[in-house]
């Protein structure tokens, strides 16, 4: 796929623009001592936009890359190559591929993540005051009285109740435990929230309500959200465009109702195939077979 075209003249800078990235890991064989053989490319020359105030499913079936591509962005793991190119509030715009350590630091205020699991992303040793805390200790904005005014506030964004402060993780339902997670990462007002299969561990229920919360903090934070998913019926009433990920590469990118009624490649067909139907007499669009034996043919 193409890399994205840069904004013309006079348009305003993307939040985040990624350039290429590539995340590589050695293969080594058996034995002592260890002797690397070959790489693995987990992503794969991947480059997308995402506009302040947008929503960006990323999509695709386990193991395709997009958990490692979101720790890249991150810098949880550094990229083998390309660019992470991301707008400060200042209107500055930094390469967090490329920078040190210790000026990537105090950046990652502008970036916050929500995980996958409520259970095991909340140390069950701290408080929920302490965990909501923490990101404001941490890069030194906020101590004493101030600290604790700004957690009552943040966990009353989030439909919690002050006095929650004072409990630990486990006195909380899977819902509630995703919902201090996002207080977590909301009390710094980062410009970028990743949703790392922030849904995916929670019911039905709990699902719409922490949705209807995240859309809540968009529209009154003027949050921007990656939204990582295998959940379809979820990214196609959340996410303003979807990119849909195959071995490591996006092979399609497009506003969600179009990749929703017009899907181009195969892959995308087959994945949108697999979601189940209201209504089991309703035929499918797409001709399942044909796809799988096209992606086969050309490896793609």
């Amino acid at each position: 796929m193409d890399s994205p075209e840069e904004p013309p003249g006079g348009a305003e800078t993307p939040l985040l623009q990624v350039r290429g990235l590539t995340k590589e890991f050695p293969i080594y064989a058996p034995g002592w001592p260890r002797r690397q053989v070959g790489v693995q490319r987990a992503v794969d020359d991947v480059s997308f936009d995402l506009s302040t105030g947008e929503t960006l499913g990323l999509v695709g079936e386990s193991g395709c890359g997009k958990s490692t591509t979101v720790r890249c962005l991150l810098r949880a793991f550094a990229p083998t190559a390309g660019e992470v190119r991301f707008a400060l509030p200042d209107q500055r715009v930094v390469d967090l591929a490329r920078l040190p350590e210790r000026e990537l630091k105090p950046l990652r205020r502008h970036i916050q993540m929500v995980f996958q699991d409520p259970f095991s992303s909340l140390n069950p040793r701290m408080t929920v005051g302490e965990i909501v805390g923490e990101p404001l200790v941490i890069h030194r904005l906020a101590r004493g009285r101030e600290l604790e005014d700004r957690v009552a506030q943040v966990l009353e964004r989030v439909g919690l109740k002050p006095e929650h402060r004072l409990r630990y993780p486990h006195a909380f339902s899977g819902g509630q435990r995703q919902r201090i997670g996002i207080a977590r990462a909301i009390i710094l007002r980062p410009s970028l929230l990743v949703c790392d299969e922030a849904t995916s561990a929670l019911d039905v229920a709990m699902q719409a309500q922490v949705l209807d919360l995240l859309k809540e903090l968009q529209r009154d934070f003027g949050l921007t959200y990656l939204f990582v998913a295998h959940n379809l019926d979820v990214v196609r009433g959340f996410c303003d465009r979807v990119a849909v990920m195959r071995r490591g590469r996006i092979v399609e990118e497009a506003p969600t109702a179009e990749i929703f009624a017009a899907p181009r490649h195969p892959y995308t067909r087959i994945l949108l195939s697999a979601v189940p139907s209201p209504d089991p007499d309703v035929p499918l669009n797409f001709r399942v077979g044909e796809d799988l034996a096209r992606l086969d043919a050309t490896g793609g």
